[in-house]
C-alpha cells in the first residue's frame, strides 16, 4: 500500500503538504504525503498547488529531514516571510512520475472511489478513505444508505482489487458488518 491522496487535477498526486514557514533562510516544513520520501533527494523543481489554484514551479535548493517532515528551500523565498506565502500549498507530481509498485500493491489514490462489493455480489458502498493503524490498513467505506463501514484492507479479505474497473471485491467473514 502506497500513500499518494489528494487530487488537484486529473494528473496531479500531492506528495507534501506545506505546514509553515520555519527558520529565518525561508524554509518551510512539509508534511510527508509519499511512502516514497527518498524522491525529495532527487527534486530539483516542485510544483506546488496553492489553495487559491494557481500552481507555481519553484526551484529546490536544499532539503533535510526533521522528526517526521521534510524541511525545503526554494530559491527565492529567503525569508520567513516569503515562506509564508507557501504555507497550504501542496507539492505535487504528474501521475505519470510515481514510482513502479510491486503486483498487489496500490497508492491510495487508486482505491479511493472504488466500490466494494462482496464475493456474492452485494454492493457495499464506495470506498473513502484508508486508515493506516499501524498493522493492517481499514478501508473506509460509505453505504449507499449513507453508513459508514470499515473494512480490513488484508488479502484473504479483499481478495480481488481491480483499480481500472475501480471495483474490490471482499470476502466477507463472518459477523464483519453486524453491528
Amino acid at each position: 500500500m502506497s500513500n499518494s491522496a489528494a487530487h488537484t487535477s486529473l494528473d496531479d498526486i500531492v506528495i507534501a503538504r506545506v505546514v509553515k514557514a520555519r527558520g529565518i533562510r525561508g524554509e518551510v516544513a512539509c508534511v510527508v504525503e509519499t511512502d516514497f520520501p527518498e524522491r525529495f533527494s532527487s527534486l530539483k523543481e516542485a510544483s506546488v498547488w496553492m489553495p487559491d489554484g494557481t500552481r507555481r514551479t519553484l526551484k529546490v535548493e536544499d532539503h533535510w529531514f526533521h522528526k517526521d517532515r521534510v524541511i525545503l528551500k526554494f530559491e527565492g523565498y529567503d525569508t520567513m516571510t516569503e515562506a509564508r506565502n507557501l504555507v497550504g500549498g501542496r507539492l505535487v507530481i504528474s501521475e505519470r512520475d510515481l514510482k513502479s509498485l510491486a503486483d498487489g500493491e496500490f497508492f491510495e489514490h487508486q482505491l479511493i472511489g472504488s466500490i466494494a462489493v462482496s464475493s456474492e455480489g452485494q454492493n457495499l458502498g464506495q470506498v473513502t478513505g484508508l486508515l493506516r493503524t499501524g498493522g493492517t490498513d481499514v478501508l473506509v467505506v460509505q453505504s449507499e444508505e449513507g453508513r459508514e463501514r470499515l473494512i480490513p484492507f488484508a488479502d484473504e479479505i479483499c481478495i480481488s482489487v481491480d483499480v481500472n474497473a475501480k471495483r474490490i471485491t471482499v470476502d466477507l467473514p463472518d459477523g464483519l458488518l453486524q453491528s
